[in-house]
Protein backbone atom coordinates (compact mmCIF):
# COMPACT_ATOMS: atom_id res chain seq x y z
CA UNK A 1 0.00 0.00 0.00
CA UNK A 2 0.83 3.47 -0.63
CA UNK A 3 0.50 6.14 1.63
CA UNK A 4 0.49 10.27 1.19
CA UNK A 5 0.26 12.14 4.63
CA UNK A 6 -0.05 16.15 4.71
CA UNK A 7 1.22 17.95 7.88
CA UNK A 8 3.44 14.84 7.94
CA UNK A 9 6.31 16.92 9.64
CA UNK A 10 3.55 17.29 13.12
CA UNK A 11 4.30 15.25 15.93
CA UNK A 12 1.04 13.14 15.30
CA UNK A 13 2.13 12.59 12.11
CA UNK A 14 5.17 10.68 12.85
CA UNK A 15 3.75 8.46 15.48
CA UNK A 16 1.42 7.64 12.89
CA UNK A 17 4.26 7.23 9.93
CA UNK A 18 6.05 5.14 12.28
CA UNK A 19 3.18 2.99 12.96
CA UNK A 20 2.25 2.44 8.87
CA UNK A 21 5.93 1.68 8.52
CA UNK A 22 5.60 -1.16 10.79
CA UNK A 23 3.19 -2.69 9.02
CA UNK A 24 3.89 -5.36 6.18
CA UNK A 25 2.39 -4.10 3.08
CA UNK A 26 3.32 -0.54 3.26
CA UNK A 27 5.17 -0.12 0.05
CA UNK A 28 5.79 3.57 0.37
CA UNK A 29 5.09 6.50 2.25
CA UNK A 30 5.74 10.28 1.10
CA UNK A 31 4.89 13.00 3.59
CA UNK A 32 4.17 16.06 3.26
CA UNK A 33 4.54 19.60 4.67
CA UNK A 34 5.31 23.50 4.96
CA UNK A 35 8.85 23.29 6.05
CA UNK A 36 11.83 21.69 5.38
CA UNK A 37 12.44 18.04 7.29
CA UNK A 38 13.95 18.97 10.80
CA UNK A 39 17.65 17.39 10.88
CA UNK A 40 17.44 16.82 14.55
CA UNK A 41 16.17 13.40 15.78
CA UNK A 42 14.62 15.21 18.71
CA UNK A 43 11.69 16.05 16.57
CA UNK A 44 11.81 13.40 13.67
CA UNK A 45 12.00 11.31 16.07
CA UNK A 46 14.40 8.95 13.90
CA UNK A 47 11.27 8.34 11.86
CA UNK A 48 11.92 6.85 8.49
CA UNK A 49 15.51 6.82 8.97
CA UNK A 50 17.48 4.52 6.37
CA UNK A 51 14.64 3.26 5.04
CA UNK A 52 13.88 3.60 1.46
CA UNK A 53 10.01 3.42 1.85
CA UNK A 54 9.58 6.99 3.25
CA UNK A 55 10.04 9.98 1.52
CA UNK A 56 9.74 13.81 2.81
CA UNK A 57 9.26 16.70 0.54
CA UNK A 58 8.52 20.43 1.31
CA UNK A 59 5.41 21.13 -0.15
CA UNK A 60 2.96 24.05 1.46
CA UNK A 61 -0.64 22.87 1.13
CA UNK A 62 -2.16 26.49 1.27
CA UNK A 63 -0.04 27.76 -1.28
CA UNK A 64 1.87 25.09 -3.25
CA UNK A 65 -1.64 23.31 -3.98
CA UNK A 66 -0.52 22.65 -7.82
CA UNK A 67 2.62 20.95 -6.37
CA UNK A 68 0.94 18.79 -4.54
CA UNK A 69 -1.86 17.53 -7.04
CA UNK A 70 1.24 16.81 -9.63
CA UNK A 71 2.36 14.69 -6.80
CA UNK A 72 -0.37 12.67 -6.51
CA UNK A 73 -1.02 12.28 -9.92
CA UNK A 74 2.80 10.96 -9.82
CA UNK A 75 2.78 8.86 -6.87
CA UNK A 76 -1.12 7.13 -6.89
CA UNK A 77 -1.49 6.91 -3.13
CA UNK A 78 -4.15 4.57 -2.09
CA UNK A 79 -4.95 6.19 1.00
CA UNK A 80 -4.39 9.63 2.15
CA UNK A 81 -4.05 11.21 5.42
CA UNK A 82 -4.72 15.06 6.25
CA UNK A 83 -3.30 16.08 9.04
CA UNK A 84 -2.48 19.47 8.27
CA UNK A 85 -4.24 22.62 10.60
CA UNK A 86 -3.95 25.65 12.12
CA UNK A 87 -4.59 24.39 15.76
CA UNK A 88 -4.47 27.03 18.61
CA UNK A 89 -6.13 28.53 21.42
CA UNK A 90 -6.38 32.10 20.19
CA UNK A 91 -7.88 31.44 16.92
CA UNK A 92 -10.22 34.98 17.22
CA UNK A 93 -6.62 36.77 15.94
CA UNK A 94 -5.99 36.01 12.52
CA UNK A 95 -9.38 33.73 11.90
CA UNK A 96 -8.87 33.93 7.73
CA UNK A 97 -5.70 31.95 7.79
CA UNK A 98 -7.11 29.28 9.81
CA UNK A 99 -10.27 29.05 7.57
CA UNK A 100 -7.74 28.95 4.37
CA UNK A 101 -5.75 25.96 5.63
CA UNK A 102 -8.21 24.08 7.53
CA UNK A 103 -11.51 24.94 5.00
CA UNK A 104 -10.06 25.93 1.68
CA UNK A 105 -7.26 24.26 1.34
CA UNK A 106 -9.32 21.44 2.06
CA UNK A 107 -12.35 21.79 -0.47
CA UNK A 108 -9.31 22.59 -3.12
CA UNK A 109 -7.29 19.05 -2.41
CA UNK A 110 -10.57 17.06 -2.80
CA UNK A 111 -11.59 18.56 -5.60
CA UNK A 112 -8.26 16.80 -7.61
CA UNK A 113 -9.20 13.58 -6.13
CA UNK A 114 -12.85 13.42 -7.77
CA UNK A 115 -12.10 10.76 -10.10
CA UNK A 116 -9.21 9.24 -8.51
CA UNK A 117 -9.75 5.42 -9.13
CA UNK A 118 -6.78 4.29 -7.50
CA UNK A 119 -7.41 6.55 -3.95
CA UNK A 120 -8.81 3.69 -1.26
CA UNK A 121 -9.90 6.00 1.33
CA UNK A 122 -8.91 10.07 2.65
CA UNK A 123 -8.65 10.33 6.27
CA UNK A 124 -9.71 13.77 7.69
CA UNK A 125 -8.23 14.18 11.16
CA UNK A 126 -10.83 16.62 13.26
CA UNK A 127 -10.96 17.65 16.34
CA UNK A 128 -12.91 16.87 19.41
CA UNK A 129 -13.74 20.68 19.64
CA UNK A 130 -16.20 21.09 17.38
CA UNK A 131 -18.31 20.06 19.95
CA UNK A 132 -17.49 22.61 22.37
CA UNK A 133 -17.58 22.62 26.53
CA UNK A 134 -19.82 19.45 27.24
CA UNK A 135 -21.22 18.29 30.60
CA UNK A 136 -21.11 14.34 29.54
CA UNK A 137 -18.98 12.48 26.81
CA UNK A 138 -19.77 13.72 23.05
CA UNK A 139 -21.20 11.11 20.87
CA UNK A 140 -20.64 11.11 17.17
CA UNK A 141 -24.31 12.17 16.65
CA UNK A 142 -24.58 14.94 19.52
CA UNK A 143 -25.39 18.62 18.14
CA UNK A 144 -21.98 20.26 17.73
CA UNK A 145 -21.44 23.25 19.67
CA UNK A 146 -17.94 25.00 18.28
CA UNK A 147 -16.82 28.14 20.74
CA UNK A 148 -13.84 29.42 18.47
CA UNK A 149 -12.69 29.84 15.00
CA UNK A 150 -10.55 26.80 14.86
CA UNK A 151 -13.23 24.58 15.90
CA UNK A 152 -15.39 26.20 13.27
CA UNK A 153 -13.17 25.51 10.43
CA UNK A 154 -12.88 22.00 11.59
CA UNK A 155 -16.44 21.57 11.83
CA UNK A 156 -16.29 23.15 8.60
CA UNK A 157 -14.32 20.48 6.99
CA UNK A 158 -15.83 17.26 8.46
CA UNK A 159 -19.21 18.50 6.47
CA UNK A 160 -17.51 19.00 3.34
CA UNK A 161 -15.77 15.51 3.45
CA UNK A 162 -19.28 14.14 4.38
CA UNK A 163 -21.11 16.05 1.71
CA UNK A 164 -18.47 14.71 -0.45
CA UNK A 165 -18.99 11.13 0.67
CA UNK A 166 -23.11 11.57 0.56
CA UNK A 167 -23.45 13.24 -2.86
CA UNK A 168 -20.13 11.74 -4.60
CA UNK A 169 -19.25 8.74 -2.89
CA UNK A 170 -16.24 10.06 -2.20
CA UNK A 171 -14.00 7.54 -0.29
CA UNK A 172 -13.21 9.32 3.01
CA UNK A 173 -13.89 8.93 6.65
CA UNK A 174 -12.81 11.60 9.48
CA UNK A 175 -11.54 10.92 12.77
CA UNK A 176 -12.20 13.14 15.86
CA UNK A 177 -9.63 12.69 18.30
CA UNK A 178 -9.06 14.25 22.20
CA UNK A 179 -6.41 16.62 22.99
CA UNK A 180 -2.81 14.74 22.22
CA UNK A 181 0.85 14.43 23.39
CA UNK A 182 3.91 12.79 23.08
CA UNK A 183 8.04 12.51 22.30
CA UNK A 184 8.62 15.19 19.66
CA UNK A 185 5.59 17.55 20.57
CA UNK A 186 6.52 21.94 20.58
CA UNK A 187 7.54 22.86 23.62
CA UNK A 188 4.55 25.38 24.41
CA UNK A 189 2.53 22.30 24.76
CA UNK A 190 0.88 21.77 28.01
CA UNK A 191 2.93 18.63 29.10
CA UNK A 192 6.45 18.96 27.45
CA UNK A 193 6.47 22.97 28.64
CA UNK A 194 5.37 21.32 32.26
CA UNK A 195 8.45 18.91 32.21
CA UNK A 196 11.14 21.09 31.18
CA UNK A 197 10.34 23.68 33.50
CA UNK A 198 10.05 20.93 36.64
CA UNK A 199 13.53 19.35 35.17
CA UNK A 200 15.21 23.04 34.60
CA UNK A 201 13.54 24.45 37.90
CA UNK A 202 11.56 26.43 36.68
CA UNK A 203 7.98 27.55 38.34
CA UNK A 204 4.89 26.17 35.82
CA UNK A 205 2.40 29.11 35.09
CA UNK A 206 -0.87 26.92 35.96
CA UNK A 207 -3.38 28.65 34.21
CA UNK A 208 -6.80 29.85 36.02
CA UNK A 209 -5.03 27.06 38.61
CA UNK A 210 -5.90 24.19 36.57
CA UNK A 211 -9.52 23.56 36.35
CA UNK A 212 -9.57 23.19 32.86
CA UNK A 213 -11.07 19.36 32.33
CA UNK A 214 -10.03 17.67 29.16
CA UNK A 215 -8.93 14.55 27.83
CA UNK A 216 -5.41 13.54 26.96
CA UNK A 217 -4.82 10.54 24.84
CA UNK A 218 -1.38 9.67 23.76
CA UNK A 219 -0.05 9.94 20.05
CA UNK A 220 1.02 6.11 19.71
CA UNK A 221 -2.76 5.48 20.41
CA UNK A 222 -4.21 8.61 18.05
CA UNK A 223 -1.63 6.30 15.38
CA UNK A 224 -3.72 2.81 15.99
CA UNK A 225 -6.83 4.03 15.95
CA UNK A 226 -5.88 5.54 12.24
CA UNK A 227 -4.75 2.70 10.92
CA UNK A 228 -7.77 0.90 12.20
CA UNK A 229 -10.11 2.86 10.55
CA UNK A 230 -7.80 3.06 7.26
CA UNK A 231 -8.29 -0.95 7.78
CA UNK A 232 -11.80 -0.95 7.41
CA UNK A 233 -13.88 -1.06 4.87
CA UNK A 234 -16.48 1.19 5.93
CA UNK A 235 -16.95 4.95 4.93
CA UNK A 236 -18.50 7.98 5.05
CA UNK A 237 -18.23 7.80 9.40
CA UNK A 238 -17.01 10.23 11.46
CA UNK A 239 -15.06 8.19 14.75
CA UNK A 240 -14.68 9.78 18.28
CA UNK A 241 -11.03 8.85 19.69
CA UNK A 242 -10.64 9.35 23.27
CA UNK A 243 -9.69 8.37 26.58
CA UNK A 244 -12.57 6.83 28.31
CA UNK A 245 -11.98 9.84 31.00
CA UNK A 246 -10.79 13.51 31.06
CA UNK A 247 -8.36 14.90 33.73
CA UNK A 248 -7.73 18.51 34.95
CA UNK A 249 -5.02 20.33 33.59
CA UNK A 250 -4.60 20.53 37.44
CA UNK A 251 -4.22 16.20 37.81
CA UNK A 252 -1.76 16.70 34.20
CA UNK A 253 0.49 18.93 35.60
CA UNK A 254 0.52 16.80 38.59
CA UNK A 255 0.93 13.48 37.07
CA UNK A 256 4.40 15.47 35.47
CA UNK A 257 5.42 16.70 39.06
CA UNK A 258 4.96 13.02 40.50
CA UNK A 259 7.00 11.46 37.97
CA UNK A 260 9.50 14.15 38.28
CA UNK A 261 9.63 13.45 42.28
CA UNK A 262 8.55 16.87 42.49
CA UNK A 263 6.38 18.89 44.72
CA UNK A 264 3.47 20.00 43.35
CA UNK A 265 2.65 23.62 45.44
CA UNK A 266 6.01 24.28 45.03
CA UNK A 267 6.35 23.59 41.76
CA UNK A 268 3.18 25.66 40.07
CA UNK A 269 2.07 29.15 40.38
CA UNK A 270 -1.31 30.02 39.66
CA UNK A 271 -1.54 32.51 37.00
CA UNK A 272 -4.88 33.73 35.30
CA UNK A 273 -7.04 31.53 33.21
CA UNK A 274 -7.78 31.95 29.02
CA UNK A 275 -11.61 33.67 29.68
CA UNK A 276 -12.66 31.90 26.55
CA UNK A 277 -11.67 28.33 27.20
CA UNK A 278 -14.26 25.93 27.55
CA UNK A 279 -14.49 23.83 31.12
CA UNK A 280 -14.40 20.56 29.57
CA UNK A 281 -13.49 18.23 26.47
CA UNK A 282 -14.69 15.00 27.09
CA UNK A 283 -15.39 12.47 23.90
CA UNK A 284 -17.51 9.18 23.96
CA UNK A 285 -15.48 6.25 21.45
CA UNK A 286 -17.73 3.96 22.15
CA UNK A 287 -18.78 3.40 18.21
CA UNK A 288 -15.40 3.24 16.94
CA UNK A 289 -14.88 0.54 20.01
CA UNK A 290 -18.12 -1.07 18.43
CA UNK A 291 -16.93 -0.92 14.94
CA UNK A 292 -13.32 -1.14 14.88
CA UNK A 293 -12.34 -2.52 18.13
CA UNK A 294 -10.26 0.97 18.96
CA UNK A 295 -9.84 1.27 22.70
CA UNK A 296 -6.55 3.70 24.08
CA UNK A 297 -4.60 1.40 26.16
CA UNK A 298 -1.36 4.17 27.38
CA UNK A 299 -2.12 5.63 30.76
CA UNK A 300 -1.75 8.78 31.71
CA UNK A 301 1.07 8.13 33.86
CA UNK A 302 2.74 6.15 31.03
CA UNK A 303 2.68 8.38 28.46
CA UNK A 304 3.80 11.26 30.49
CA UNK A 305 6.87 9.54 31.09
CA UNK A 306 7.59 8.51 27.64
CA UNK A 307 7.64 12.24 27.12
CA UNK A 308 9.62 12.61 30.01
CA UNK A 309 12.81 10.54 28.78
CA UNK A 310 12.41 12.36 25.30
CA UNK A 311 12.86 15.91 27.00
CA UNK A 312 15.55 14.69 29.09
CA UNK A 313 17.22 12.75 25.88
CA UNK A 314 17.00 16.20 24.05
CA UNK A 315 17.12 18.31 26.63
CA UNK A 316 19.43 20.60 25.64
CA UNK A 317 18.00 21.11 22.27
CA UNK A 318 14.92 21.58 23.62
CA UNK A 319 15.92 24.45 26.06
CA UNK A 320 16.44 26.38 22.66
CA UNK A 321 12.99 25.61 21.59
CA UNK A 322 10.55 28.74 21.53
CA UNK A 323 8.17 28.59 24.45
CA UNK A 324 5.07 30.39 23.29
CA UNK A 325 2.88 30.28 20.05
CA UNK A 326 3.65 32.13 16.88
CA UNK A 327 1.08 32.36 14.06
CA UNK A 328 2.28 30.84 10.63
CA UNK A 329 0.07 30.49 7.22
Amino acid sequence: MKYLIIGGAGIFALHTIKKILSLKDTKKIISIGRNRERSSEAFSLGVGKNDDRYVYKQIHLTFEIDFLNDLIDDFKPDYIINFAALAYATSWHKSSRYYDTNVTAVSKLCENLYEKKFLKQFLQIGSSEVYGGTIKPAKETDNPNPTSPYAISKLAADYHMLSLYNHMGFPCNVIRPSNCYGSGQYMYRLIPKAILYGITGKKFPLEGGGKAIKSFMHATDLANAIVRILQSEKLGKIYNAGVDKPNSMKEIVKCVSDNLGLNFDEFCEITEGRKTEDSQYWINSDLIFNDLGWKAEISLNDGVSEVIQWVKKHIEELKKEPMSFTLRA
